[in-house]
């Protein structure tokens, strides 16, 4: 397996032919066979820790590899050499039916957030009132853009990994979590002050980096299905995955920041010191948190990194300052919800200027028509944006946009681009306003209308192919049936081939396998894939 996650065709090889016959003898494992599979668990398990912690691995894919599929080997050979904690377990388990909510035992609290240097002297203040002149040191850290999770350990073994959800109760995704390589399944072995830190809550973010969510948004793409919006849906998408194989493959990553150290609160006393706990038990913390003993030195963190977070191969919003020391985090305590010894200081959203270069319509699945700037490609924050909507005609009007204006592109809170204002000194000599059609952009070219009162309009022709390849969109998503193999390319396909004119259509495709193959880019392969994912979806729960 590469240390991304996914198996090279390497190991994947090797682990098929090294499968034992159907024809061999039932004999059990030897004590070298049960030695070797434990060292090898203990190497593997050395070596994820060597790369995922350290940065510094020190043998090459194709020795992991090796390592990996010499233990599957034995576990195959001998099942009950099998145990929980094997790495093997993070290829991935069988489907899961629906996920069980759990109620955090200590509450997952959302931090205040901050936009300004001065309100982040006004937190300062409050927290050096609360010490009652006692020094304070704040520990700085990078906010991760991602998904929170809460992992619990017994005797050194991941026992549970439960979404923050609602901040009382969340997801047991456990399953899900074993496959992410960057955790842990079984804790280094460690003792502070004489005790064995070995049963403990961590709490972290599992996150992608830009790279790999830019790898499988292009692989969606190709497929027809519809792209994720960021980096952060995406993987909140895969860990509410059913299928465990199908989170194996996408190569999610995990960033640990808090440790419940109430256990050991005679001996761990700060939270820079729990920092270093974590990573003494395997966990990567990042290389880039930071102790301050001055607000100003907070202000210096903060600056350097808003310069600096367009390096960064992963998205991070702001940064989290936290009280190092747990005793005054304690007598600071909460309010509304939050910590007074916390906050968040959330970065400016990313602006860029473009063009303006046409305005379309997009009609969703319920009729309303909502107008879209198609605009000159420009990066943004690490992607490249060409369109965003302009939700409906009185946007337009407000911001007076027109055709060939120059205008600034924002990406709120670094995810959805939004445009804000146009520059009047840009603006072309011909430029007209705009005014909103009153013909569906359809072929049908069925009238427009807008009740009074509201702000959209719609088309309310039930037989608009616009609307009827929305519905079946929506009725395939992976929100919905989450139907493998029908995404939008396909569909489109299908409602153009009068193949599609219902929801109730899609059960029938099985019956149009010959009229599909002789569709382009449509082989057997891919109609055996789209019939199966019609097939399952039939046992989705209701």
């Amino acid at each position: 397996m590469r240390h991304d996650g996914r198996f090279s065709e390497d190991a994947q090889f090797r682990v098929m032919s090294d499968a034992p016959s159907l024809f061999d003898g039932p004999q059990g494992p030897t004590p070298s066979d049960r030695q070797r599979a434990e060292e090898l668990r203990r190497e593997i398990a050395r070596h994820d820790v060597l790369y995922y912690v350290e940065a510094r691995p020190t043998i090459s894919d194709r020795e992991y590899d090796r390592l990996f599929a010499e233990l599957t080997d034995l576990e195959l050979r001998f099942p009950e050499l099998h145990t929980a904690d094997s790495p093997t377990q993070r290829v991935g388990g069988a489907p899961i039916t629906s996920f069980v909510t759990v109620e955090h035992r200590i509450p997952m609290l959302s931090l205040g957030n901050t936009y300004s240097r001065a309100e982040l002297d006004d937190f300062d203040r409050k927290v050096r009132q609360g010490a009652e002149g006692a020094s304070v040191d704040y520990v700085c850290e990078l906010k991760v853009d991602g998904v929170a999770i809460s992992l619990t350990y017994e005797n050194g073994v991941l026992v549970r990994a439960v979404t923050r959800g609602d901040g009382e109760r969340g997801d047991d995704v456990t399953e899900n979590v074993r496959t992410i390589r960057s955790i842990p399944l079984t804790l280094q072995p460690l003792t502070v002050g004489g005790q064995n830190v070995n049963s403990v809550e961590v709490r972290g973010e599992i996150y992608l980096r830009d790279d790999d969510f830019l790898d499988i948004n292009t692989a969606m793409i190709e497929r027809g299905e519809k792209p994720y919006a960021n980096p952060r849906n995406l993987t909140a998408g895969t860990l509410k995955q059913k299928n465990p194989k199908e989170v194996a493959n996408r190569p999610l990553r995990f960033v640990a920041y808090w440790l419940d150290v109430e256990p050991y609160r005679t001996v761990i006393r700060t939270h820079y010191e729990a920092l270093a706990v974590l990573h003494d038990l395997g966990f990567p913390t990042g290389d880039n948190h930071h102790l301050c003993s001055t607000i100003d030195e907070v202000a210096s963190f903060i600056d350097q990194w808003e310069s600096r977070r367009d390096t960064l191969p992963y998205a991070i919003d702001g940064i989290v300052i936290k009280v190092n020391e747990f005793r005054l985090q304690n007598e600071l305590g909460f309010v509304a919800r939050a910590p007074r010894w916390a906050i968040a200081y959330k970065y400016e959203a990313r602006k860029a200027q473009t063009v303006l270069l046409d305005i379309s319509l997009q009609v969703g699945r319920t009729g309303v028509v909502t107008p879209v700037a198609e605009l000159q490609p420009v990066l943004l924050a690490g992607s490249t944006i060409s369109r965003s909507t302009l939700h409906n005609e009185d946007f337009v009007r407000e911001l007076d946009l027109r055709i060939g204006d120059t205008v600034v592109v924002e990406k709120g809170g670094d995810v959805i681009p939004k445009i804000t204002a146009f520059l009047p000194t840009q603006r072309p000599p011909n430029a007209q306003p705009w005014s909103m059609p009153h013909v569906c952009p359809c072929d049908r070219k069925s009238e427009l209308h807008r009740p009074p009162g509201e702000a959209n309009w719609y088309c309310d022709d039930a037989g608009c192919p616009w609307q009827v390849r929305r519905k079946l969109e929506h009725f395939a998503s992976r929100d919905a049936m989450d139907i493998d193999g029908l995404g939008e390319r396909a569909i489109d396909q299908f409602v153009s081939a009068e193949l599609l004119h219902t929801i109730a259509d899609i059960y029938r495709l099985p019956q149009r396998r010959d009229d599909i193959l002789s569709l382009e880019r449509w082989a057997p392969k891919s109609v055996d894939r789209l019939i199966e994912g019609i097939e399952t979806s039939k046992l989705q729960p209701y």
